[in-house]
């Protein structure tokens, strides 16, 4: 495979694992608000917990992500294997 073919497919499962981070941190955040806490909060304000919980897990998923990013670019070399995503082109002077 060439290395645009290497970045797509990063790119394509890089996300992959972003969505299924988000989507378990927000079950498991689920599960222990409906098993902890939502029944000593009172009615009116049980609908905010789902709110919290969302943001919560969008932010868990970023710091995994990142960490998870982090850990693999220092074992791999990226130049070697992807191609940039934004080539800076010099400005030309007329």
């Amino acid at each position: 495979m060439d290395k645009k073919a290497n970045t797509i497919l990063f790119i394509l499962g890089a996300t992959l694992f972003n969505v299924l981070i988000a989507v378990a941190s927000f079950f498991l955040l689920f599960i222990l608000y409906i098993n902890f806490i939502m029944m000593n909060l009172p009615e009116s304000a049980r609908g905010w917990g789902i709110v919290i919980i969302f943001t919560a897990s969008i932010l868990i998923s970023f710091f995994v992500y990142r960490a998870a990013l982090k850990l693999l670019l220092s074992k791999i070399d990226a130049e070697k294997y992807f191609d940039p995503l934004f080539i800076r082109q010099s400005l030309k002077k007329n």
